[in-house]
């Protein structure tokens, strides 16, 4: 009876044992998915630090609110400039009041003009005119013309003309003299040459 009860302890025994070893067992496999989410985490603070690191980089290649600002006041004052910029025209000494042409021929004037005043020396001719050289071809769009006294043609591409009387011809039309009666130009244009000075102010 002893050596049955024996027998029966000992296989007991033998049995616990392998349950004992595969409750201690550190099985590689299930160390390495338990530590996995650690790892996720590691590679989750490498992500955070790198968006973190896109931001601020983004951040430091905006340019500073007052760049922005000088830059949009520059603009405004090109554009202001460029606004305020007109062709100015006096006869002699006396300043007279042209609306001039929206054309090429002007815009070629007044880029001229702002380099330095144009002073032109003027002629009488067929005594209703005054002609004179500019000095230089502007780009030309002649259409045959009637003109009036105060009109401001080019002619031939390089001669300017200021009328007091009326002629017909194929001019390019550069502006007109709207401050001056027809008896005031012919007071300034028709009594010898005279000299005329195109500026921008």
């Amino acid at each position: 009876m002893k050596k049955i009860y024996a027998v029966i302890v000992l296989a007991a025994m033998v049995l616990a044992v392998p349950g004992c070893q595969k409750a201690a067992s550190n099985d590689p496999s299930e160390m390495s998915q338990k530590e996995e989410p650690a790892s996720s985490q590691e590679g989750s603070s490498d992500n955070e630090s790198h968006v973190t690191s896109s931001e601020d980089q983004e951040i430091f290649d905006q340019p500073s609110e007052d760049v922005m600002v000088d830059d949009q006041m520059n603009e405004q004052k090109a554009e202001s400039e460029e606004t305020e910029a007109v062709l100015q025209l006096m006869i002699g000494e006396t300043a007279v009041e042209v609306a001039w042409e929206d054309n090429t021929s002007v815009a070629a004037l007044m880029e001229m003009a702002r380099e330095s005043p144009l002073t032109i020396q003027m002629s009488m001719y067929g005594g209703f005119e005054q002609v004179g050289a500019i000095g230089t071809s502007l780009p030309k769009d002649d259409v045959q013309t009637t003109t009036e006294a105060g009109d401001i043609v080019l002619y031939s591409g390089d001669q300017i003309v200021v009328f007091y009387g009326s002629n017909s011809w194929a001019y390019t039309r550069l502006g007109k003299i709207t401050d001056q009666t027809a008896s005031d130009l012919k007071g300034l244009l028709s009594n010898g040459d005279v000299t005329i000075t195109i500026f921008v102010r």
